[in-house]
This record gives structure tokens, C-alpha cells and sequence, in this order.
């Protein structure tokens, strides 16, 4: 097993995580980043922001199974294994 592959898919899930709530942020709302991550907090729905962020990890997990790239595609699962329990806890 190439632990590279995983830890670079792992990455790869965070980051797409993140992107994802990025473009929600700005896209759906009146703030920036930094202000919509401080302001959902305050109310709450941070959980929510990184729950619709992960849904871009869908995709990428898609692509990366579509270019026969299992381990890394196991790395995005295990990120959004690690993000869920994440979300649980905030």
C-alpha cells in the first residue's frame, strides 16, 4: 500500500473541502470568507458551511475513481470520515 497516495488524497478531501466552502461563502452570502467562517460560527451553522463544503469531495471522488486512482479516491473518504466527526463536535 502507497501511504503517499492516501495522504495525498486525505489533502486533497480537506482542501476540496475547504474550496467548497469558499465558494458558498462567497457565492451565497454577503461576507468574505474570514467573516462568513466567524459570523456562522457565532450562529452556529459552521457544522452546516463545512457539511455543504464536503459536497465538492464528491466530485473529486468521482474523478479520481474514473482515472483508476482507489487509494488516493480512499484518502478524500477518510478525509470526509475525519471532517464528519469534526462537524460533530463543533
Amino acid at each position: 500500500m502507497n501511504k503517499t497516495d492516501l495522504i495525498l488524497g486525505f489533502t486533497i478531501g480537506i482542501l476540496g473541502c475547504i474550496l467548497g466552502s469558499f465558494i458558498f461563502i462567497t457565492g451565497f452570502t454577503n461576507y468574505d470568507f474570514i467573516t462568513g467562517i466567524q459570523t456562522m460560527k457565532a450562529q452556529g451553522h459552521l457544522g452546516k458551511i463545512i457539511t455543504l463544503g464536503a459536497i465538492l469531495d464528491l466530485i473529486i471522488f468521482a474523478v479520481l475513481l474514473k482515472r483508476n486512482k482507489e487509494l488516493m479516491a480512499r484518502g478524500v473518504v477518510l478525509a470526509v470520515i475525519v471532517l464528519t466527526i469534526i462537524t460533530l463536535f463543533i
